[in-house]
Parts: structure tokens; sequence; C-alpha cells
């Protein structure tokens, strides 16, 4: 089987370089949009899927190809914390976040020709209190601007989880022994 990731992430990537997959990378262009009454897990599921389904149908051959698609979202009381759309947003969200434990929900979808194997992953993160001038030097840096949540695990912002309970790696962005074992269980 041809293994292709459905994603940009470098993180993704590195993920799966580490679990020593062997895959390409397509890319999907698809509204990300929140719909209306949407939970989390469904929201991240259904862009894992539509992305998978978006690169699958791109495919001019799909005899023994697997496309894997992955969404990540942070949630925190129900309420979905996506991207920031600037520096505000991204300091609104680390107040929301810090001195609580939040979720951390990754969606990933396996399409071949054959099946469509869907799953969320779940991890509870805990953020330690940050000070104003700790927000602001964090966001400074840049690195929250392209993370839901407005932070990366794996970067800078380490310094104020506490604890994790459940998959590093799908805090990272793949939750890597779920979608090993997705892709052992696809035709």
């Amino acid at each position: 089987m041809r293994l292709i990731l459905a994603s940009a992430s470098p993180r993704r990537r590195d993920l799966l370089a580490q679990a020593g997959l062997t895959f390409t990378v397509q890319t999907a262009d698809i509204d990300e949009s929140l719909r209306t009454g949407e939970d989390p897990v469904t929201y991240t599921t259904r862009l894992a899927r539509e992305k998978a389904a978006a690169v699958f149908a791109k495919l001019d051959n799909t005899a023994d190809v697997i496309v894997l698609a992955a969404d990540t979202t942070v949630a925190i009381d129900d309420h979905i914390l996506g991207k920031p759309a600037d520096a505000a947003d991204a300091a609104r969200m680390l107040r929301l976040l810090q001195g609580r434990k939040h979720q951390v929900m990754t969606g990933v979808a396996l399409m071949s020709a054959d099946e469509t194997k869907v799953h969320c992953e779940t991890t509870d993160v805990f953020f330690a209190p940050m000070t104003e001038e700790e927000i602001a030097g964090y966001i400074a840096g840049g690195e929250p601007m392209d993370k839901a949540g407005a932070y990366g695990i794996q970067g800078r912002a380490a310094r104020w989880i506490t604890r994790i309970e459940g998959d590093y790696a799908n805090v990272v962005g793949l939750p890597l022994a779920a979608t090993c074992n997705l892709l052992h269980r696809m035709g």
C-alpha cells in the first residue's frame, strides 16, 4: 500500500517519519468553518474525513493507496479554539487556557478504495498560570500563530504544561498509536 498524507503540517510529517512510515504528501484545500451545532469531536472528525476525501478524489490511480488526513483542535468547556487570527486572539486563547485543564482532539481519517476509517483521540492538557508578560513574550516569539489553541506542546509552551492525560503525540498533531492501529486494520 502507498500512503499519502493529506496535510501540510511539518509536525505530522515528523511524527509519521518517527514511526518509520514511508509516505508522500498531498495537501487538501477545504472549508474549515465550524458548522452550527458542531461539537469538537464532530468538527475534527468531519474535517479529517473531508480532507481525506478531497485528496482521494484528485488521485488518478486509487489502487493500493491509503490517504491519511488529520485535524487537531483545542477545546475548553466544549468551546473550540482554532488557530489564532492575530496576536490579540492568541492572547485571548492563552488567557482562557492558563491555569486550567483543556482538551486536545485530533480527528484521523484513513481512506482507501474499499473503506474509510475515522477516529478521534482526546488528550487532557493542564496549563499552569501565566503572567501577562509571559503571554506577551510567548506571542512575540511567533510560535502560537499557526497552532490550534495558540500553543505548541513541543515548543516553548512546554514550560507551562504541568501534566497531560493521554497521548503526547496527539497534542503535537497526530496520535501515532491510534493511527498505526488504524493503518494495520485497513484492508
